[in-house]
């Protein structure tokens, strides 16, 4: 069982992406094909299957954070591509397992503070522990006491791939 909560998007998140992505452009749905297979639904936080309707689009999770805390992340906010349901989706149940865990993967781990600002990273070669190796990472980041929250990211193409905040005291 994980140590820490992930938090896929939020309904009302996903309905504004569903329309126009946090780059602006209107939301471009397609059928997932058999090269689309695995990659990591950011709604649900499970892999798409092919025959899926998705939608590959821009987000920006620390903007919207910040958006709802008052931080200003200043030039730390940025956007990356993420695929998503194009129409209703089944939502995430969360599981023992973290989302996207392949052993020999590579995921930065950035942290950052209450202001938005990067506090800190590593990168994760995930380990045949996948869950240790992960509850390990978030231990260390969430050791600081500056940090509050930390993005997980897919090494190869910067897909955001989840986010874990600050467990509460």
């Amino acid at each position: 069982m994980t140590k820490y909560t992930v938090l896929p998007l939020d309904a009302v998140v996903l309905k504004e992406l569903q329309k126009t992505d946090d780059a602006g452009r209107p939301c471009a749905p397609y059928t997932a094909t058999d090269d689309d297979a695995g990659s990591p639904l950011r709604c649900c936080l499970r892999p798409l299957a092919p025959g899926e309707r998705i939608a590959l689009v821009s987000y920006a999770p620390l903007r919207r954070w910040a958006a709802a805390t008052g931080a200003r992340p200043g030039a730390y906010d940025e956007q990356g591509p993420i695929f998503i349901h194009a129409d209703d989706c089944p939502g995430f149940t969360p599981g023992v397992d973290y989302p996207f865990d392949r052993p020999g993967a590579l995921r930065t781990v950035r942290r950052y503070d209450s202001r938005g600002r990067i506090a800190g990273g590593r990168l994760l070669d995930i380990p045949a522990d996948a869950t240790a190796g992960f509850d390990a990472v978030f231990d260390d980041a969430f050791g600081d006491p500056e940090v509050a929250l930390v993005h997980v990211r897919a090494l190869e193409y910067g897909c955001f791939h989840f986010e874990v905040r600050r467990p509460a005291a």
